[in-house]
């Protein structure tokens, strides 16, 4: 692997480093997220099916974000950012904004933004830190309704092209709190090249611990600040 801090560096986190912050995991033991079927809820169907469920459901998530704080693990990837040379990209596949808040800045939210709104006429996206209903106007077009800037079951996560060309040129990629159910981003880690290293940081191991070359099972508040400091030593 290149040395020092000039490797490219990918790093995925899944919902098992925002539940240290008290966020619920995307889905829970049951098949439940937050009390709620998926198919209910993160679904275009759903959406057409059951609209108010749909927005209620999300601004119940929009504002629990104002209940939690960015944790360790959070704030140790910001810090690593800050201190690398080389190329680094942090794809999270979490709806919140505690990376963003942590001060993450080489961020991809591949599946979308609790606090933003995408315009169903214009399809313009737009930072939308409130409810919303099916009665909430586009600020930009003034008339197309919005929906929540959420990549449901069965549309295309963002940024695709962009992800796989940093993992086909990384040195180092890092999984975070990641369960190995949701793909694409499951898939990630057999898409980085051959020299690559590949590490998993999980509370227990995921569906795709077997593709990597190196697991720590534990706390992610725990094992991401340490490994940090392992590679700005």
């Amino acid at each position: 692997m290149t040395s020092a801090l000039n490797a490219r560096v990918v790093i995925l986190t899944g919902a098992g480093i925002s539940a240290e912050s008290g966020l619920r995991t995307f889905r829970a033991a049951d098949g439940l997220w937050e009390n709620h079927r998926v198919e209910d809820v993160a679904t275009p169907q759903a959406f057409q099916r059951n609209p108010d469920l749909v927005y209620r459901f999300y601004n119940e998530r929009r504002r629990s974000l104002a209940t939690v704080q960015p944790n360790a693990a959070h704030l140790a990837l910001a810090r690593l950012e800050q201190a690398w040379s080389g190329d680094f990209l942090l794809v999270t596949q979490n709806v919140d904004d505690l990376h963003d808040r942590a001060g993450s800045r080489n961020l991809l939210h591949m599946h979308g933004e609790l606090l933003k709104a995408q315009c169903l006429a214009c399809r313009a996206d737009m930072v939308w830190p409130g409810d919303m209903d099916r009665d909430s106007p586009c600020p930009i077009c003034g008339h197309g309704p919005v929906r929540p800037h959420i990549v449901w079951f069965g549309e295309m996560p963002l940024e695709m092209d962009r992800i796989y060309q940093a993992l086909d040129r990384c040195d180092l990629f890092l999984a975070i709190g990641t369960s190995g159910h949701v793909y694409p981003a499951a898939g990630f880690v057999e898409a980085v090249g051959p020299r690559a290293r590949t590490l998993e940081l999980n509370l227990e191991p995921s569906l795709a611990a077997s593709a990597f070359l190196e697991r720590r099972i534990g706390k992610a508040t725990e094992l991401v600040p340490a490994f940090v400091e392992e590679l700005l030593g």
